[in-house]
Formats: C-alpha cells, sequence, structure tokens
C-alpha cells in the first residue's frame, strides 16, 4: 500500500509542476482531432482463488482521435500494460524489483478509445479492445500448481478527468483486463491516475 501513496503522490507532484506550461483559458470543449499519448499508474486488483490480491500497476497508450462534434472525439488505441508483482521500492535497494511467488500479468491492448466533454474542461473518457497477455498464477483446482500461460481477452475501461488545454488533462480511471485461459484466472483490475498530452 505505501508503494501505491507513493506512485500516487510522485503522479500528483509532477501534474501539479506541469499543470501551469499548460494551462489557458478553454471556453469551448475540447474534443479535437488529433494524436494523444496517455500514461496511468495506479492499484491493480487480482480477483481470483489463490493469485487474488493487489498490487501496484501501470499502463501506457497512444492513438488518434477524431472530432465527430465540438464535444465528441473518437479512434484507434494502441498500448501496453504490467499489471502484477513490481516492488517500486526495490528499484532503488538491493532487493529483486519483481516479487517471486506472486501473480504477474501483462500484455499489449488494441481497441478504441472515446472521449466526451460535458463542459469545456470536464470529460469523460472510455476504452475497449483485445488484451494479448502474458502471465503468471497458481491455478485455480484441487491441487494448484505455479504456471506460466498466454493468451489473448479484452480490456474495458472508463474515466473522468479535467482538461487544462486542449493539449493536457488529467485524470482517475478505472481498467479491467480479462486473462483467463484453462485452470488459471489472472483477469485484473487497475484503478489508477491518468495524464494525457495531445499533439
Amino acid at each position: 500500500m505505501r508503494n501505491t501513496a507513493l506512485v500516487f503522490a510522485l503522479a500528483a507532484a509532477g501534474t501539479l509542476a506541469a499543470a501551469p506550461a499548460f494551462a489557458q483559458d478553454l471556453t469551448t470543449p475540447g474534443a479535437d482531432s488529433g494524436f494523444y499519448v496517455n500514461g496511468a499508474v495506479g492499484h491493480s486488483y487480482f480477483g481470483s482463488g489463490h493469485n487474488s490480491g493487489s498490487d501496484t500497476g501501470y499502463q501506457i497508450s497512444g492513438g488518434y482521435r477524431w472530432a465527430l462534434s465540438p464535444a465528441f472525439a473518437i479512434g484507434p488505441e494502441v498500448g501496453y500494460n504490467d499489471l502484477g508483482n513490481i516492488r517500486l521500492k526495490n528499484i532503488f535497494q538491493s532487493g529483486p524489483v519483481i516479487a517471486d511467488g506472486k501473480a504477474s500479468l501483462h500484455g499489449w491492448t488494441a481497441g478504441a478509445n472515446a472521449q466526451y466533454n460535458f463542459t469545456p474542461n470536464w470529460y469523460a473518457s472510455a476504452r475497449t479492445g483485445l488484451y494479448a497477455w502474458n502471465g503468471d498464477g497458481t491455478s485455480n483446482d484441487i491441487n494448484p500448481v505455479r504456471m506460466h500461460r498466454n493468451s489473448d481477452g479484452y480490456y474495458a475501461g472508463a474515466g473522468v478527468g479535467y482538461d487544462f488545454s486542449r493539449k493536457f488533462g488529467v485524470g482517475v480511471g478505472y481498467d479491467y483486463y480479462r486473462a483467463k485461459k484453462g485452470d488459471l484466472n489472472l483477469s485484473t483490475g487497475l484503478l489508477s491516475a491518468q495524464a494525457e498530452v495531445r499533439f
């Protein structure tokens, strides 16, 4: 839990430091066509059997959205995430960054992203698509065993945020990643703080 608090604190500090550089008065909804890059870091939740638990996770994605109206834009996105067993405190210490024996999940996403500005500054977002994942965990059977699997699943998420300008916004969101193959279920949710830069 302290790892997650540290991550949120660093994300908040970075956001506050960057905000003045991007700040401007928005008087019209901000759904413009263009490329974007979105990063998120937060708390991941493994919720199945022997693999249940929580950890620190992150995701980064990018794509292009077309403005279909002054307030609504939609388009394709691709991304990568790691939702599992990272020990951030050990990056600067001698301990292992990857925790042994815990469930882990990472993979690539490809799908669609939509954004709706319900005021000039405030927006709601949604995303969904395919999830090509790799993971390690413990099987959910009578005699559980540790195993590695990779397969295809799906992801879906929603969030709300605030645009400091047409080029920069921050928000919070929840994403669900379906990752199940045979008797190994690594499906995970990610509650995160997000920042997006638009070009």
